[in-house]
């Protein structure tokens, strides 16, 4: 049966599908993570982080652009990426004082591509649940990505490529452990300076 018939044959099944979706989107509850929410940083506080994350993302794109260029199919793995990325974002760890944590995947990530692109791929991840889930935020998006896309990734790849010859499992390790580490480490001295 081809997909031609079966949406004429049941229009009902995409309006309840989307009736769905409306439905979880209008139910929005608060959620406590380890991104810094909207509001929550004084207003020149999110203009350094923005300044600091923008050269990365500039270099980022730029990188992009010629790792699609010089390697076509490499676009299939950067979405692989991304989209594993804002999957393991979506898991949420309880943690002591009733918050919760989640791993990034951006040390995985900049093993694979480096940081700078990285960057780029951990914004627009940080970017969908603060558009579509209140995590995060528009106005906090520049201290996030620095904490998450940026740190995160520089620290897996100084250690991945400081560890060469040392076995991969361990290197890969270390290198998504302390990426994650790292992140919280950076977003709790972004809201001790605020």
């Amino acid at each position: 049966m081809s997909s031609l018939r079966v949406t004429r044959r049941w229009p009902h099944l995409r309006i309840g599908l989307l009736c769905m979706v409306m439905l979880k989107l209008s139910s929005v509850q608060p959620v406590y993570a380890m991104h810094i929410m909207e509001g929550f940083l004084p207003w020149q506080w999110c203009l350094v982080w923005f300044a600091v994350a923008l050269p990365f993302w500039l270099i980022g794109f730029r990188q992009i652009a010629r790792l699609v260029r010089e390697k076509p199919e490499s676009r299939l793995l950067l979405g692989v990426v991304t989209a594993f990325a804002f999957v393991l974002s979506a898991l949420k760890l309880p943690s002591v004082t009733g918050a919760s944590s989640h791993p990034t995947d951006t040390g995985l990530g900049a093993i694979l591509f480096g940081p700078a692109i990285m960057s780029v791929m951990g914004g627009i991840v940080l970017l969908f649940p603060a558009l579509l889930l209140a995590h995060g935020g528009l106005t906090t998006l520049g201290a996030n990505t620095v904490s998450m896309a940026i740190a995160g990734p520089l620290v897996a790849w100084l250690i991945w490529r400081s560890m060469r010859g040392e076995p991969t499992w361990l290197t890969v390790f270390l290198a998504a452990a302390l990426a994650d580490l790292i992140a919280y480490v950076v977003t709790s001295t972004q809201l001790v300076l605020a």
